[in-house]
């Protein structure tokens, strides 16, 4: 499984609002991202039937945009309930405002831990 590079995913980490786009026609929006030991990862807030979640489930593909470049990339289901552990403490390390708050603990749900996805380059 082939990672970001290390400065890029630096790069990633360090950008609050991370603009995403799943497939080849949705629109790039910007949701929240964190980096676990140099690895990518997203969460939906919602699992509408035409998110960018379920695009990437049906297609796997998409970019993400970092120093205003778009970068190709696929996604993966992160299952494994350690690595989720790990992806709730750092949405709570990175999003602490107070208004941040409720979206911290929502995404530490089972249901929302069940949509953690993986971003990798294509």
């Amino acid at each position: 499984m082939t990672r970001f590079p290390p400065a890029l995913a630096k790069k990633i980490d360090a950008i609050k609002y991370f603009r995403i786009r799943a497939g080849e026609d949705h629109r790039f929006i910007a949701i929240w991202v964190v980096v676990v030991d140099g690895r990518v990862f997203v969460r939906p807030w919602n699992d509408k039937a035409g998110g960018w979640y379920r695009e990437f489930l049906d297609s796997g593909i998409g970019a993400i945009e970092v120093d205003g470049k778009e970068i190709p990339v696929r996604a993966s289901p992160a299952k494994a309930a350690a690595l989720n552990r790990s992806v709730d403490a750092a949405y709570a390390a990175k999003y602490t405002t107070k208004p941040n708050r409720k979206y911290v603990e929502g995404f530490a749900t089972d249901k929302r831990r069940a949509t953690t996805l993986e971003l990798l380059p294509s």
